[in-house]
């Protein structure tokens, strides 16, 4: 008797489902990258809204090469010890920008902890290219923690981005688990020299949900970052890109999205941009004309609401209850 087939693939709630990607922008904006020998992160992390993003000749250019030093368990870009950092890159991402005709970018890269100073100086020569070919572009610097290096943060906020992002992933409970080579109490820092040494800088992180984080845990960890003076939250539903990565704890419903996007700008947010297929750099230009950052080569301004937020009683805002204590995530 032959044995019933057995379907293994992870079946997805029918409001994750996206077009496949293939309009005339779409594949002249991949043939540019791939004729300019260029990363983004819409590819190597298997992005769900590559096809709506680069047919709207938008995209994050990802630099430093496509090989992480770390090996997070949600993460779809390879790991393991890169090889090379191309000098000629900063040139090539900012003519590219410049033949686009962008107005608005996001430039991110994996971590190079391999790197005396994390990339920092690359970064800051790619944001300084894009402001010579480039100069009407307003620049969004996805960045990496820089292993808490103060002076590489410094680097690229000297070279006068207009966002400066950095994503805090899951809440401090689930780091240890999703997050490896990051440290919770290392993003707040982050965030805590920038609006001392910038305090007119916007900035931005994203928490992707659906790891196993529950509700008190999301919003003390959104607490802290109004605390920080970040004034952009992207809230964005986990997918699983293989079977050797994280499995998924639950799948939000768009209404879910709806109220948690309430209550972020209840808590202080100037924008919070909520949904299933949200990820950081989608419809980042909306988010940054809600920071008030509209016009390329202006100062940007910060939210006055969320630099007035008040520090939480504890560092982090984080209780620490007992398991049975806790109420899921609804």
């Amino acid at each position: 008797m032959e044995l019933p087939l057995i379907d293994v693939r992870e079946r997805k709630p029918p409001w994750l489902k996206v077009r496949a990607p293939g309009g005339p922008n779409y594949l002249r904006l991949k043939r540019l990258m791939r004729d300019a020998n260029l990363h983004s992160v819409c590819e190597e992390a298997h992005c769900p809204n590559i096809g709506e993003c680069w047919e709207d000749a938008t995209a994050t250019f990802m630099i430093l090469g496509d090989v992480c030093t770390r090996n997070c368990g949600y993460c779809a870009i390879a790991h393991g010890r890169p090889t090379w950092e191309d000098r000629e890159e900063p040139e090539r991402v900012g003519r590219a920008i410049g033949d686009l005709g962008l107005e608005y970018v996001v430039i991110t890269s994996v971590n190079r902890d391999d790197l005396a100073d994390g990339g920092a100086a690359h970064w800051a020569a790619t944001v300084r290219a894009v402001r010579r070919h480039a100069p009407r572009c307003r620049v969004e610097v996805l960045i990496p923690d820089f292993q808490g290096d103060a002076a590489a943060l410094q680097t690229v906020i000297d070279a006068g981005p207009d966002i400066l992002n950095h994503n805090t992933e899951t809440v401090p409970r689930l780091y240890r688990l999703a997050r490896h080579g990051g440290r919770y109490e290392r993003t707040l820092e982050l965030f805590r020299r920038a609006r001392a040494t910038a305090p007119g800088l916007p900035t931005k992180s994203g928490i992707i949900l659906g790891l196993g984080e529950e509700r008190d845990e999301l919003l003390a960890t959104m607490r802290d970052l109004v605390a920080e003076g970040v004034s952009i939250l992207t809230l964005g539903q986990y997918l699983r890109p293989s079977a050797q990565h994280l499995p998924v704890a639950r799948y939000y419903r768009p209404e879910e999205f709806a109220g948690l996007a309430e209550a972020g700008r209840a808590l202080g947010f100037t924008h919070v941009e909520a949904g299933p297929l949200v990820r950081s750099s989608y419809h980042a230009k909306r988010q940054a004309d809600s920071a008030g950052t509209n016009v390329a080569g202006a100062e940007p301004r910060a939210s006055t609401d969320v630099a007035r937020a008040e520090p939480h009683q504890s560092r982090t805002g984080h209780p620490r209850p007992e398991p049975a204590a806790r109420t899921p995530l609804q």
